[in-house]
């Protein structure tokens, strides 16, 4: 029952709604360029790109959330004027992200449109709350393995929605009838939109393979673009994105929702509103600080950015925001250089919003949800499961019962059991006890030296190892090398050792003393 040696914990994993974070330019720090005109020109450059990334993935996911695609505009603007104006991370972006779909998808279904703007507002005014008592960095305390057992999970059921919708078909209702009715897909599809949405992702899919023209144009745009071009230009009979007009989508929250918030179920979608969203924008963080070498974040400020910028989305009745690991990739490799690029993004789409709806209604909705199955895939961490499970096969463990809890259950509970199969994971690897006896030659008393971490988890496997100590002599029970003794373990030591002779908590007879010392 010796301790094992400690192997080093595996890396921050990368946030929702991006593929893995490729390797990046490292961009002048912020201040060290100067203000000169060649700093403006490389923000305004990348605010362009950010923009045009932005834009599908904006839209993609307001659809996907069951909202209209105007309120995914509306969070994009909010997290380049409002949370992108903020100090906390220079480079970071934030937006609508898909990691948040599942959970808004079931909020706006369970409790309505209304109650979307009041859950997101009082979840921003949390992570106000929560940055300014700095607790910020405490969020990055969350098991890898529970985060990305989270991401995998969301991206599981996000791609078993959106394969229905890109096959313009009506998905069942939560995640076991969603993959279980993925067997009779085919024969329900429609074919035209099933056509569009697959050449969608092929657009994906290989695009980026062509790096000149991946560095020009991203690839949700031009996939989501070719596929508007080719429905518009056949007229193709699939159904469009809606458009009500952006002023029109804007729905604050009414003074009599504020009742829902005594409801259980609303108070455990907002604790996942503010877990989440927090998780999510601190780990791109913690990524986006590895890409560049401008100013490290301060998670604290970063934390009531994000809360701000929420708190705006609420009171606009908008989706909510996080920061996403693939806007802010994009920014970084455009060669951004002051937080001007992550503002400038926002009042694109605000000027792309209020002058240019209509040109939403000419996307059709199958290659939209082809951008988020494609977006779901890089969820699921299907290259790091590997090397997990041969390094930290426990932590895998973890992994893998979120994800399947998710999908089984809800996100919320999903997340909750593997929080707490981690912290019950943690606590099995750190009860580690050593039993060592001493004095066999002779026919004194025998010295059990105890040390290690002995908690009740370990207690049985303890106790075996004492039971094995030979009887019929007394013995001292040493404790000095026990670095923790929880009370049942306390207890059931004195227990044996008054009954083997010694003197037990209670006493008793002429027995060797009992050491119960600790360092």
């Amino acid at each position: 029952m010796s301790s094992t040696p400690s192997t080093p914990s595996p890396p921050d994993p990368v946030a929702p709604d991006s593929p893995d974070s490729p390797a990046a330019p490292r961009p002048v720090s912020e201040g060290a360029a100067g203000a000169g005109p060649g700093r403006w020109r490389a923000d305004v450059t990348a605010s362009f790109v950010v923009f045009l990334v932005a834009l599908p993935l904006c839209v993609g996911v307001a659809v996907a959330s069951g909202v209209p695609a105007e309120l995914g505009l509306v969070t994009g603007i909010v997290g380049g004027l409002v949370a992108g104006a903020l100090p906390g991370s220079s480079l970071q972006v934030s937006g609508p992200a898909a990691g948040l779909t599942v959970l808004v998808y079931e909020a706006v279904q369970r409790y309505g449109l209304g109650a979307l703007g009041l859950l997101v507002l009082v979840a921003g005014l949390a992570q106000i709350l929560l940055g300014l008592l700095r607790l910020g960095r405490w969020f990055r305390a969350v098991s890898v393995a529970v985060v990305q057992g989270m991401l995998a999970g969301i991206g599981l059921v996000l791609i078993a929605g959106q394969v229905y919708a890109l096959a313009d078909v009506e998905a069942p209702s939560g995640g076991p009838g969603k993959f279980a009715g993925l067997a009779g897909l085919v024969r329900e599809a429609d074919g035209t939109a099933l056509a569009i949405g697959l050449g969608t992702l092929a657009v994906l899919v290989l695009w980026p393979r062509w790096r000149a023209g991946a560095r020009v144009l991203p690839a949700p745009l031009v996939a989501v673009g070719l596929a508007a071009a080719v429905t518009g230009g056949f007229g193709l009979p699939v159904h469009r994105v809606e458009v009500r007009g952006l002023l029109g989508s804007v729905q604050p929250p009414k003074p009599e929702e504020l009742g829902r918030l005594v409801e259980v179920g609303v108070l455990g979608t907002l604790v996942a509103f503010v877990l989440i969203a927090s998780a999510e924008s601190l780990f791109s963080a913690a990524a986006v600080d590895r890409m560049h070498d401008g100013p490290r974040t301060d998670y604290d400020r970063e934390l009531v950015a994000q809360g701000a910028g929420n708190a705006v989305c609420g009171a606009l009745g908008a989706l909510p925001m996080t920061a996403v690991i693939v806007r802010s990739s994009a920014n970084v490799r455009a060669g951004a250089r002051t937080k001007a690029s992550r503002v400038l993004h926002g009042c694109w789409l605000l000027l792309f919003a209020a002058l240019l709806p209509w040109a939403l209604e000419v996307i059709p909705v199958a290659a939209l949800a082809a951008v988020l199955v494609h977006a779901g895939g890089k969820l699921i961490p299907v290259r790091a499961l590997l090397p997990l499970w041969r390094g930290h096969r426990g932590e895998a463990v973890v992994l893998a019962v979120t994800a399947v809890a998710i999908v089984l259950t809800n996100l919320f509970e999903g997340v909750l059991l593997g929080l707490l199969l981690s912290v019950a994971k943690t606590a099995w690897d750190m009860s580690h006890a050593h039993v060592e006896v001493a004095g066999r030659e002779g026919t004194g008393p025998l010295l059990v030296l105890v040390s290690g971490n002995v908690t009740f988890l370990r207690l049985p496997k303890l106790l075996d190892a004492l039971e094995a100590v030979p009887a019929g002599r007394p013995v001292a029970l040493d404790l000095s090398g026990v670095r923790h003794l929880d009370h049942a373990s306390q207890s059931a030591l004195e227990t044996w050792a008054a009954a083997r002779g010694g003197v037990g908590a209670a006493g008793g007879g002429g027995g060797v003393p009992l050491d119960t010392r600790s360092p």
